[in-house]
């Protein structure tokens, strides 16, 4: 994740709300959220050296296999749920956005954006698997199991009755652009969205 991300979820963070971020990393958005909308909350994540990070970093962090589901938290249980680069990873995306949206009231949500021209570029001329900055795995060992474009996102959204509250389109930098906001299933390789259930 970078900059740009941490500071449009910063954004959205509502001072002093409850957060909960899954596969929260090494705790540096928990952390940064903390120190500047004064949140409360913590992390699930599953790997140790990253939950190592997050104690170091005095970030409240419960190890977790987020395919188990979240049934340990209540409804509404936080005020923003974050899930940042992981949805693509899950078994079930549709039944994880579902779960985010019970426990809590808002989520953000990060997305590789599978449908970025490089991504179509790769499987045209070279005939194999997209690989560059944004996807650097092979097709063996990625973690990726659901290979997810911004127009499937939008149809997955609508499908479960969720609304898309603000977006943010960034293109290879990391960064806004007129061609991303223009036309986001091409230009843009990450996009972040800030969800809630329609009412």
């Amino acid at each position: 994740m970078n900059r740009t991300e941490f500071d449009q979820i910063v954004e959205w963070a509502e001072p002093h709300s409850r957060v909960l971020d899954l596969g929260c990393g090494d705790g540096t958005l928990m952390q940064l959220l903390h120190t500047n909308r004064q949140v409360s909350g913590y992390g699930l994540e599953i790997d140790p050296a990253h939950i190592q990070s997050c104690i170091e970093i005095n970030v409240p962090v419960i190890e977790q296999d987020l395919n188990h589901g979240l049934g340990r938290f209540d409804d509404h249980s936080f005020d923003l749920v974050i899930m940042s680069h992981t949805l693509q990873r899950m078994r079930r995306p549709d039944l994880t956005l579902q779960e985010i949206l019970r426990v809590g009231k808002h989520c953000v949500v990060v997305i590789p954006n599978f449908g970025h021209w490089m991504a179509r570029a790769q499987l045209l001329f070279k005939g194999a698997m997209p690989r560059y900055d944004n996807i650097p795995f092979e097709w063996y060992d990625t973690p990726n199991t659901h290979f997810c474009t911004i127009n499937d996102f939008f149809e997955l959204c609508d499908d479960l009755g969720i609304e898309i509250l603000d977006q943010l389109y960034l293109n290879v930098r990391g960064q806004s652009s007129f061609l991303a906001k223009l036309w986001p299933n091409l230009f843009t390789q990450t996009a972040v969205f800030h969800l809630s259930r329609n009412p």
